[in-house]
């Protein structure tokens, strides 16, 4: 697809998450640290972001724009009403509290994960309204580990999963098919879709395996969905170490062949940033030309595929080729 603008939607709001400091994620002060760490997910990953996009060398060709917050009956197209109670009673509390492993909830948590999903829905409905070609949803909190029922991993909603439902609600996409390529494994989105034919979910992921109560999926290659979704579930585990030929190849040789076999009608790119060589956060799997050289593959698929639209999502990019 050829375009010269990018149509990046964000919301300053989403800086008011502020998930704790400590060690590492756990928010435990051991007492005789003079500096504590930063949460790994922090609101300065994101403040760099938007400081490249606005002042980098792309900037003469973003086009910006304003997301608004999600409301409830947005967020039930895919996680269940008891999920989302239990998040709005924790924020009435006003007190700081772990929901899930290393996922915490503070005042201003909750604004801002209604802010990340309703963003990404935005950029969405402005792709299937045919707005713009390019769009790009830089949104925290991240959602692809959150589950229908459950936070995990950092996440509150999954916010990649909620576009993906209004494509399919919206008329003009009946197959869907979401290709993760953050480090660990996207497996909320994987969960919300496991019975489905409708959603194709592909996962490429450092092979960590399960990590508790609120992550039981592994993200290994005989979790391939179930029912009438049984082999609609692509998990790909890459070795620690795999750089970009091993990406590069993986793509190649499977995530394109079973995205061309699904013929859909959009593709969702979820797209977190920790598998780069200059990410300090998980670097296990170190892709040196993350943006220049593995999406230069990713925006491929388009071609091959012809489908009519492309979306990103976690930060979230979302691509719209109408004509194809």
């Amino acid at each position: 697809m050829v375009t010269n603008r990018v149509d990046v939607f964000w919301h300053e709001g989403m800086l008011r998450h502020d998930a704790v400091e400590g060690v590492f994620d756990t928010g435990y002060d051991p007492g005789f640290l003079d500096v504590l760490e930063k949460h790994p997910e922090n609101a300065d990953r994101v403040r760099n972001m938007l400081s490249i996009l606005r002042r980098g060398p792309i900037a003469p060709h973003v086009n910006w724009f304003t997301g608004l917050p999600a409301i409830v009956s947005e967020l039930l197209m895919f996680h269940t009403s008891e999920y989302i109670e239990k998040l709005v009673e924790a924020d009435k509390s006003g007190e700081r509290c772990e929901i899930a492993a290393g996922t915490f909830m503070s005042p201003g948590s909750w604004e801002a994960a209604l802010l990340a999903a309703g963003t990404t829905l935005s950029a969405m409905q402005h792709i299937l309204d045919c707005h713009g070609k390019i769009a790009y949803a830089l949104v925290r909190p991240p959602g692809h580990h959150s589950q229908p029922t459950q936070a995990d991993g950092y996440c509150f909603l999954n916010n990649a999963a909620l576009a993906v439902k209004l494509a399919l609600n919206s008329g003009s996409c009946s197959r869907v098919a979401v290709i993760d390529i953050d480090v660990h494994y996207g497996n909320g989105t994987a969960e919300g879709f496991y019975t489905s034919d409708k959603v194709l979910t592909v996962s490429l992921h450092m092979n960590h395996g399960s990590w508790g109560s609120s992550h039981p999926q592994k993200g290994s290659i005989d979790e391939l969905g179930e029912d009438v979704g049984l082999g609609y579930n692509l998990n790909v585990p890459l070795p620690n170490g795999t750089g970009d030929r091993g990406y590069e190849y993986a793509m190649n040789e499977l995530v394109v062949p079973a995205v061309r076999r699904f013929g859909p009608d959009m593709v969702v790119l979820v797209v977190g940033q920790d598998s780069s060589a200059v990410s300090s956060f998980f670097a296990q799997i170190r892709v040196d030309y993350l943006t220049e050289h593995l999406l230069r593959v990713l925006f491929a698929i388009i071609v091959l595929v012809t489908s009519k639209s492309l979306m990103y999502a976690a930060p979230i990019w979302l691509c719209c080729d109408k004509s194809a």
